[in-house]
Parts: structure tokens; C-alpha cells; sequence
């Protein structure tokens, strides 16, 4: 059960009193500009971050036609321009133009899903590097990162 940590989000994002949904203003809110905070990526993390084990959760996507969803390193950059992809500390699989999905590997891996994604479950195992997507509603793998 992730909650999202609102010190972290970009100023054009709205999350839910209780940190569980997230969505995109149309304006920028003012707010401060502390190391925590994405101020040009529109991102936002999750409270809970760990070093060993593994771990799953669930995120639902129906009905958008935009998003980016993944694992982020504590170190990772959060100012300026940020290019997802493992070596800058992301493992990431988006959704672009309604029905264009891609893998953020070191070139973008374009990925073919039969059916339009309402909800995406987050696999990782620490101990072995991997960070696994799936499409819960058809049971299909989607995605995995090692």
C-alpha cells in the first residue's frame, strides 16, 4: 500500500488528502522549492522507500491517456530535466498517446499489449535487481527491468 509523499511532488500536481491519488493541475502551486521536490519532472514518490526484500503494489490506471509509473533510486536527480531510465536511477514503463506504451530502458523499448491497461502491479526483488510490471485485470506480464 503505497502513500505519496506530497514533499515530493511537482507543483502541478494534486494529490488526495489521504496521499493514495494523484492527478495533474492546470496551474502551478506555490510551493517551496526544497531538495525533496521535483520542480520541472512532473513526479511524485511514494513515503515509503526501502533497501532489501521484495515488494508489491498496485496502481490504477483506467481511464488515463497519460502516465508514467516505476521504481526510483533514493539518489536520483530531482531538478531540471530528467530522462527516465535505470541508469539515472528509474525503472519505468509510461503510457503515451492513449495506446502507446513504452519501456524507459536505455533506448526506449516500445511494448505490445493486446488490451488497453486499467490497473499495473510493481513487482520488485532487491536482492536480485529485477523491477517487473504487470497488467493485473489479463494476468500478463508487461514489462521487467534486471
Amino acid at each position: 500500500d503505497v502513500t505519496l509523499d506530497p514533499d515530493t511532488a511537482q507543483p502541478k500536481l494534486i494529490l488526495s488528502a489521504d496521499g493514495k491519488q494523484v492527478t495533474h493541475g492546470d496551474t502551478r502551486q506555490d510551493l517551496p522549492d526544497t531538495p525533496e521536490r521535483f520542480n520541472s519532472c512532473v513526479n511524485v514518490l511514494g513515503k515509503q522507500s526501502f533497501s532489501s526484500g521484495r515488494f508489491y503494489h498496485e496502481v490504477q490506471v483506467r481511464g488515463k491517456t497519460e502516465w508514467d509509473l516505476g521504481v526510483a533510486a533514493a539518489s536520483i536527480n530531482r531538478k531540471g530535466k530528467i530522462t527516465l531510465r535505470p541508469r539515472n536511477g528509474f525503472w519505468t514503463v509510461v503510457l503515451r498517446n492513449e495506446n502507446q506504451y513504452w519501456a524507459c530502458a536505455g533506448p526506449p523499448v516500445p511494448l505490445t499489449l493486446r488490451e488497453k491497461v486499467e490497473k499495473v502491479g510493481v513487482f520488485v526483488d532487491y536482492e536480485e535487481g529485477l523491477v517487473s510490471f504487470y497488467d493485473v485485470e489479463s494476468r500478463s506480464h508487461i514489462y521487467s527491468f534486471t
